[in-house]
Parts: structure tokens; C-alpha cells; sequence
């Protein structure tokens, strides 16, 4: 497996991600309640389940996918990378346009949180 990080949010309101530092931009990781393989398997199926969702780049304990708005068909990506303890998952959803998202970025992050926290799968 090769070493990934998460790509630092840009100076932009429309990026949220465990890793930033600034509290703008910060959303808290998933901390794993089950094994790993599980929590990840399970973080990737309620990612696929998003619509307009699609997968685009997979290794062990890194996901990389995009998710296309309805109306005006913009992309926003969403990675998640398995911390090398399997303790936790780091997290990153951002637009790739514009400035301001409206908070949808962030939301996406807590509705995949609430659905793995419904499951047992995370705290």
C-alpha cells in the first residue's frame, strides 16, 4: 500500500476535513467501533448509496469518490482514509468550484457519520 494523506482543504467555506487545523474547515474523524475492514467496508457502501454517487479510486484503507450535484452537475470529492491503527477514519468532503457551498459538504460528512453510528460501526 502505498502512503496517502488527504488533500488540505483550499482558503475556500466549501471544504471540511478531519485533518485541517482551523475550526472553518475541521469535521472530528469517525472513530471506529468494530474492525477496521468492517468500518471501512461499511463507510464505502454508505458512500456508493449516496445519490449521484461514484466511486473513483480504491486502495487499503483509502477511497476516493465524487458526488455530482442534481441540479447544476457540480463534482465535489470525498476521500476517506484508514488511520494505519484502524482506531479511526480520516475524512475530507469539498466542492470543486465556487466558494461557498452552503454547509452541504459538512452535512455529507455528518449524514455518513449518523448512518455508521445507526449501524454500530462508529462512536
Amino acid at each position: 500500500m502505498k502512503t496517502r494523506s488527504l488533500a488540505p482543504c483550499p482558503n475556500r467555506p466549501n471544504c471540511v476535513s478531519s485533518q485541517a487545523a482551523d475550526a472553518e474547515h475541521h469535521v472530528d474523524p469517525f472513530l471506529v467501533r468494530v474492525p477496521a475492514e468492517q468500518a471501512f467496508a461499511a463507510l464505502r457502501a454508505a458512500i456508493a448509496a449516496q445519490p449521484r454517487a461514484r466511486i473513483v479510486a480504491e486502495d487499503v484503507g483509502y477511497l476516493h469518490a465524487e458526488v455530482t450535484s442534481r441540479l447544476f452537475r457540480f463534482v465535489d470529492d470525498v476521500e476517506a482514509l484508514l488511520d494505519s491503527g484502524g482506531a479511526r477514519i480520516e475524512v475530507r468532503s469539498a466542492s470543486r468550484l465556487g466558494y461557498s457551498d452552503l454547509g452541504v459538504n459538512r452535512a455529507r460528512i455528518e449524514a455518513l457519520r449518523e448512518t455508521l453510528r445507526r449501524d454500530g460501526v462508529v462512536e
